[in-house]
Formats: C-alpha cells, structure tokens, sequence
C-alpha cells in the first residue's frame, strides 16, 4: 500500500525537476523533492547545504550533518542539495541563515508555506 504522490510540478509551474541522487534525497528517497499528504513535514525545498545552514539546523533540533548508518543516512556537507521541509527553511529565511534554493526542483507545494518571492530572493 504506496503514498499517492502529488503531481510533480514546481514552483515555476513547469515539470519538477531533480533535486539530488548523490545523496540520494526526497521523501519518496527518489531524488526528487515529490510529496503527498502522508509527507506531513512538507520535504519540497530543494536547498543546497551550507556550512551555517547546517549547524543552525543541528542547533534548532534536526542534525543533518551526522552519519546516521542506521538509516543509510551519510550525513550532510556543504555544497550537498537535499529536500528540505518548507517550514524549516522558512525558519531558516527568518533567522538569516536561509540556503540557496534550486527553483526548478522546488515543489509547488512549497508556496503552501514559503511564499515565491522568499524563494526567489533565495535562488540559485
């Protein structure tokens, strides 16, 4: 019994594009920042990683940096791009220590959350 995934459009309207394979990222785990309505955190943003990003996220609860073998989890590095939930990077633009995003592998599901313009002003 699978997830019914949204359709996989981006915040641009065109088709979603990938967001990371290496590591391997998405809450399907398929590289790409899909959801449905089981993803309650809402993995739409694709971020790539900053040293500052990182350490605010460990800080504020959620270590993405720390390998995690359990979970086939290697940990994050700078310059890695991950699907992260909308609120935290929303969190993360209020705090000053907002990622870059990759608009094209940002899911439209994210402007439920995190309007476009905090996106755009984010952008690659």
């Amino acid at each position: 019994m699978g997830f019914r995934m949204d359709s996989s459009v981006n915040v641009l309207g065109q088709a979603l594009q990938s967001c990371s394979r290496e590591p391997i990222t998405g809450f399907f785990r398929n590289g790409n920042c899909d959801t449905c309505a089981e993803d309650r955190g809402s993995h739409t943003v694709c971020a790539v990683m900053t040293a500052e990003f990182l350490a605010y996220s460990k800080y504020v609860g959620n270590d993405l940096s720390t390998p995690r073998p359990e979970f086939q989890f290697a940990g994050l590095k700078p310059g890695d791009h991950w699907c992260l939930c909308a609120s935290r990077f929303m969190q993360a633009h209020d705090e000053g220590v907002a990622p870059r995003v990759n608009l094209a592998a940002t899911h439209e599901r994210a402007l439920d959350i995190v309007p476009l313009e905090v996106l755009e002003a984010n952008a690659l």
